[in-house]
């Protein structure tokens, strides 16, 4: 088959394992999860080894640290996949959940029904561990997947994909519930986006060249993540003992998440007391402070004076952005102008302040006095995520097993007729 005939083939196929995945019972679910944690544990030598071929060839083609880092499966992403997908196991089933059921004046019921969406697309770059997030959670939720990963991580995604396979098979569920293109040729993607017929919906995961080239392709219905340009807000009434360490986490635990903070915007009454320590603490440890005038001779030999190119940009390393604003009207109309509705952050001892920044600030997530690193699907309850929507249709934020259902009407009647 031609790489045309191959999509199709898989489209067909997974829409086939759809409609079976969408009658199976929770218990065969739940089995093929358990037996996937299983099997990531005992064949992890395999799995490192997959890993470690894609690391080679990452290494040769020069791939940048930020795409590195995603990419590697370390002890703790392994654990971290196997714990998702006990996590999800033990996740009350939605499919089939009949929710708001009244009772029309006429005496017949009306509710609805959580549904499958049917096949999912994921197109994603690096992240191994988007493959078994996003295949446990399609499985849960009833939903047939094809996960399109990017080349450099092909050998993982392929070694991967053949665990779920096998535990597919082992709990009498369709092993077409799970795809992984069996080629690195970019052609293939734009052969699936043209599969309507076939692809229910398309998750791209990656940079933002990636999701506008996905979107203006798609003839499907497109969920989009974004970049994630992520601020810090430090209130005039921040704690700053509580302050210094959350700034630290979210730029430091992982500079090249989508959740890291990017920019830190400081009302002007506690930058002098603030932007000092923050420099003490993160400045040796070898982040660089792209500074506006003000904050500049606060931050010390760690900063230098930031452009405009500066304020909106996603860095995923070791900067931060700094700017002083007069109040929180001057911070959100910066966050407006220049986020990327992920994930927003207010640090402030001021209640009202915090309540009014969670109201007005339009994100996936708007956090009070805590790290922007929260803003994922295990972190929030979800057992894991198949990614970050940034659009509102039709989910806002992090998506889990119920972001991946849709609702169907149902009505029960005893007779009764449209006048």
């Amino acid at each position: 088959m031609d790489l045309r005939e191959q999509m199709v083939d898989m489209g067909k196929r997974a829409k086939a394992a759809s409609r079976r995945l969408s009658a199976a019972s929770g218990k065969a679910k739940q089995d093929a999860l358990l037996i996937l944690a299983d099997l990531l544990e005992s064949e992890a030598p395999a799995i490192r080894e997959a890993n470690q071929l894609d690391l080679d060839a990452a290494a040769a083609n020069g791939l940048d640290k930020a795409r590195v880092q995603r990419l590697t499966i370390s002890d703790k992403v392994l654990k971290s996949m196997t714990q998702g997908c006990r996590e999800v196991a033990a996740m009350a089933d939605p499919v089939g959940e009949i929710e708001s059921m009244v009772k029309r004046p006429n005496g017949m019921l009306v509710g609805r029904m959580r549904v499958p969406l049917g096949v999912v697309a994921m197109i994603y770059e690096s992240r191994p561990n988007a493959t078994v997030d996003a295949g446990i959670l399609c499985l849960k939720a009833g939903n047939a997947v094809i996960l399109r990963g990017g080349s450099e991580a092909f050998h993982s995604n392929k070694c991967l994909a053949d665990l779920m396979h096998r535990a597919l098979e082992k709990a009498g569920l369709p092993s077409d519930a799970v795809q992984v293109p069996p080629t690195t040729d970019r052609e293939a993607v734009a052969e699936l986006l043209k599969l309507e017929q076939y692809i229910d919906v398309v998750i791209p995961r990656g940079g933002e060249g990636l999701i506008r080239a996905v979107t203006s392709q798609a003839t499907m219905p497109v969920l989009k993540h974004y970049k994630g340009v992520c601020q810090i807000f430090a209130d005039a009434s921040c704690d700053i003992d509580k302050a210094v360490p959350i700034i630290e986490n979210a730029k430091m635990q992982y500079p090249s998440g989508c959740n890291a903070v990017e920019c830190l915007l400081v009302h002007r009454d506690v930058a002098k007391a603030l932007l000092p320590r923050v420099a003490e603490a993160i400045g040796p440890k070898g982040v660089r402070f792209k500074a506006c005038p003000e904050s500049l001779p606060l931050l010390g030999a760690y900063a230098e004076p930031a452009v405009d190119a500066d304020w909106g940009y996603e860095f995923l390393d070791l900067i931060l952005a700094v700017k002083v604003v007069s109040d929180m009207d001057e911070a959100m109309d910066y966050i407006a102008e220049h986020g990327s509705n992920h994930t927003e952050a207010i640090l402030s001892e001021d209640y009202a302040n915090c309540m009014r920044f969670i109201r007005e600030v339009d994100a996936s997530l708007v956090v009070a006095n805590s790290t922007t690193r929260f803003n994922d699907g295990a972190q929030l309850g979800l057992g894991a995520e198949i990614g970050i929507s940034t659009s509102k249709l039709h989910a806002y934020g992090p998506m889990g097993i119920k972001e991946l259902t849709s609702a169907k009407f149902v009505l029960l009647g005893e007779g009764q007729i449209r006048e």
